[in-house]
């Protein structure tokens, strides 16, 4: 079964070390695909919705809504997994879905490591340009 993440973005990013909304975005966008997973994060307010791989990035005028929605609508055909530390939100998600508090999240997480030694494969047999234009395109960019 596949796997569905659904995150509390400003949730998510004032519990953790992260800089800023692109910072975080980066980090789990990185996360969800290493777990061949898709995400969806949602951040209160107004923001232009956007696809970095796997990850969705949605905004909403109340996140919390949103969320629950999403639960609700892929708990049947995906495992979801609602990371957020809103005990409301995480009530109305149901019983189907998993929930993670966004501390608990951030405990177990492991950002990609950034290596500068060249990869075996196909990826260490692509010029430096090649391999930026790849990297853009996996942002969204």
């Amino acid at each position: 079964m596949a796997e569905l993440y659904l995150f509390d973005g400003y949730n998510l990013l004032h519990a953790g070390p992260f800089e800023d909304a692109r910072e975080l975005v980066d980090a789990l966008a990185s996360y969800v695909a290493m777990r061949g997973a898709r995400g969806v994060v949602v951040f209160d307010g107004v923001g232009e919705d956007a696809t970095h791989g796997p990850l969705e990035v949605r905004f909403a005028p109340h996140a919390d809504t949103l969320l629950e929605r999403l639960a609700a609508e892929h708990r049947d055909e995906a495992r979801v997994m609602l990371v957020t530390s809103d005990a409301t939100v995480a009530a109305a998600a149901g019983v189907n879905v998993a929930k993670l508090s966004s501390q608990s999240f951030l405990r177990d997480f492991r950002p990609a490591e950034h290596r500068d030694e060249r990869p075996e494969g196909l990826a260490g047999k692509l010029d430096p340009e090649t391999r930026a234009r790849l990297e853009r395109l996996r942002r969204g960019e």
